[in-house]
């Protein structure tokens, strides 16, 4: 049975934590076990009919175990299978060691898979096979160190023949905290894990490691899971959709929030105009394309239901501010690097703000003076940088190969107590208090010019209508990805603009 509505992404650490707990109320770990290494038998069989030969590789902890028992179940429906081991089986303790009586019969050493003996002599035979599926059962999630040369050899060859393979929990190789590979990993057809996601299932690229990827629910109480489930989790409606705003019969234009977008140069408006109009299409009642006197007409010229207004230096935008309706801010798309830039936002210092591109490569020389400005009360800010961007501002963090995604953006937000969009395909949304979300419902087709412009103002959008700028920052993302979805692979910035929707089916 597959586990539904569980949205948080366990650490490797935290699974341990799960399974000590199980046991701890009296739950028999070996019987966990086996209905895993059962469950990977069965998407065996679904996904691959037609396999000649199951080759297991099972490993020296608690993964190998599942192997085992997977390799049992397989040879119980009839299948040809074979088992290799890594490390010395009769060194399994616990419920791995039981899970090895389960296979009765002979296994080899995993070295005897590689064609390095000469015909005839019997070990030809273990050789990757056409018709051959493997069963991944060496390392799984827990793997914190890279792969031996051995094992890294048997992956290269193995992958080299293109035999299909299914991965116990996360293909070997893959760091299960941060999805990185750690010196060689399988590519999998087909994952198997057990109760919850683990972040190098979502991670990139871990993520296009895993192929297909399936979650079984093998019996230990949701209450054990919800104990331990961490602040990390996968983007999903599901944990944000009640701070979003609810229309009601009183609603009027005004009660749906206020959002300024700063336009640059006369030669530079359309970002600000795509991000404006984002912002209008996510909810906010009213949106103000602020301009300079330069790009006044342009941006009029363009513009329907966007008002637009002159704002030229610091003298404007504080007599603007003096209505207290202007509720949040978007600053960066097409605006110009440099002091103007600077100045802004620190005269927006009070306000919900979201800052982006220009607005972000503006402080690449004195970020401390942006995280100073908003250092105290709630969190208003939200950055979204891209890699390089993220390099500029925070370039200690980036730099620390030790850290994965998720510690980089969580310490990033930590640092300029801010809502951290870290962007890419595997976009992480974290923030100061140590809660972090990846996306992963974003397409490839959203890497085009101006799909960023448009997720800031979808953001903007949502902070105008007072959502909480955390949960403004997950939904926006994840809005802003299914507009991509519904746009198709060709789509451009404009397209997806047009489908941009806050709402739900």
């Amino acid at each position: 049975m597959r586990t539904k509505n569980f949205h948080f992404l366990l650490s490797p650490a935290a699974m341990g934590q799960v399974d000590a707990a199980a046991a701890s109320f009296g739950q028999s770990g070996f019987e966990f076990m086996r209905r895993a290494g059962e469950a990977v038998a069965a998407a065996a069989l679904r996904h691959f009919p037609g396999a000649l030969r199951f080759v297991v590789l099972c490993g020296p902890g608690n993964n190998g175990g599942d192997g085992y028992v997977a390799a049992a179940a397989l040879l119980r429906a009839g299948c040809r299978v074979a088992v290799h081991h890594h490390g010395d089986p009769a060194a399994l303790r616990g419920d791995a060691a039981q899970a090895r009586t389960v296979w009765q019969d002979e296994t080899e050493n995993l070295r005897s898979i590689l064609p390095q003996a000469e015909e005839g002599s019997g070990l030809e035979d273990y050789c990757p096979q056409e018709g051959d599926v493997v069963i991944d059962a060496l390392f799984g999630a827990g793997l914190a160190r890279d792969v031996d040369a051995a094992v890294a050899d048997v992956i290269d060859r193995i992958t080299a023949k293109e035999i299909p393979v299914v991965a116990v929990d996360l293909p070997s190789g893959i760091d299960g905290m941060t999805g990185q590979v750690r010196g060689a990993a399988f590519r999998a057809c087909l994952s198997v894990t057990f109760m919850a996601k683990k972040p190098g299932h979502v991670l990139l690229p871990g993520r296009e490691f895993c192929g297909g990827l399936e979650v079984f629910d093998i019996g230990i109480p949701k209450r054990i899971l919800t104990m331990h489930q961490g602040l990390v989790a996968e983007n999903h409606p599901d944990l944000w959709l009640a701070a979003l705003p609810r229309l009601a019969g009183a609603s009027h234009k005004f009660t749906r929030g206020h959002l300024t977008v700063f336009s640059g140069p006369p030669s530079a408006t359309g970002a600000a105009r795509l991000s404006a109009l984002a912002g209008l299409k996510a909810g906010a009642g009213l949106v103000t394309l602020a301009s300079s006197g330069a790009a006044l007409l342009v941006n009029a010229s363009q513009t329907t239901a966007i008002m637009v207004k002159r704002l030229d230096d610091l003298d404007d935008l504080s007599a603007y501010l003096d209505d207290r309706r202007m509720n949040a801010f978007v600053l960066g798309p097409g605006f110009g690097i440099g002091e103007k830039a600077r100045a802004f936002v620190l005269r927006l210092a009070e306000h919900r703000l979201v800052l982006d591109a220009d607005g972000l490569t503006s402080f690449k020389e004195m970020p401390e003076i942006l995280f100073g400005a908003f250092s105290a009360g709630e969190v208003r800010l939200v950055l979204t940088p891209h890699e390089g961007e993220f390099a500029r501002l925070f370039p200690d963090i980036a730099a620390d190969r030790s850290l994965g995604k998720i510690e980089k953006a969580t310490r990033a937000a930590k640092r300029a107590n801010a809502i951290m969009v870290y962007k890419g395909a595997d976009s992480v949304i974290a923030g100061p208090d140590g809660r972090a979300i990846i996306n992963g419902n974003a397409p490839p087709s959203l890497a085009t010019a101006g799909s960023g412009d448009v997720l800031s103002g979808v953001i903007g959008g949502l902070l105008a209508q007072g959502v909480p700028a955390f949960e403004a920052a997950a939904a926006g993302v994840w809005f802003h990805a299914e507009a991509a979805q519904r746009a198709g692979n060709a789509l451009t910035a404009e397209d997806l603009v047009a489908h941009i929707r806050t709402t739900l089916p």
